[in-house]
């Protein structure tokens, strides 16, 4: 989702990849709740951080705990920013109720977009 609001709102300001330490495949829900926001996300992949090991970052941010804990090391200058968002996930598998759970994509995709919104200033 981060990648796709990157891309979205600060495609001119921003170059954003997007990967993690294990590939999972793409959720469908978070798929599901960028397209009712009007992002399409439906042609991203799930990929692993060490196929981008030889990009020239300037910054690295992590989004969950899991990937902060183990992100591995970026040669270079890039600087590393953790900005935690829950995993929707992990959030949708304690709801009751199907219906519930898109809503816990909905909070945490608002909550990127917000960071988004501010990038890239807020991390200088």
């Amino acid at each position: 989702m981060a990648e796709g609001w990157a891309r979205a709102l600060k495609g001119d300001a921003v170059e954003a990849y997007s990967a993690g330490i294990e590939t999972h495949g793409l959720n469908p829900d978070a798929v599901k709740v960028m397209a009712e926001a009007g992002v399409d996300i439906s042609g991203h992949t799930s990929k692993n951080v060490d196929t981008l090991l030889g990009v020239p970052f300037d910054y690295v941010v992590t989004v969950c705990g899991h990937a902060n804990e183990h992100c591995p090391f970026f040669p270079g200058s890039a600087k590393v920013v953790h900005v935690g968002f829950d995993d929707p996930p992990a959030l949708a598998r304690q709801v009751d109720g199907e219906e519930q759970k898109p809503d816990c994509y909905r909070r945490v995709r608002d909550q990127i977009r917000a960071f988004v919104e501010k990038l890239p200033e807020i991390l200088v």
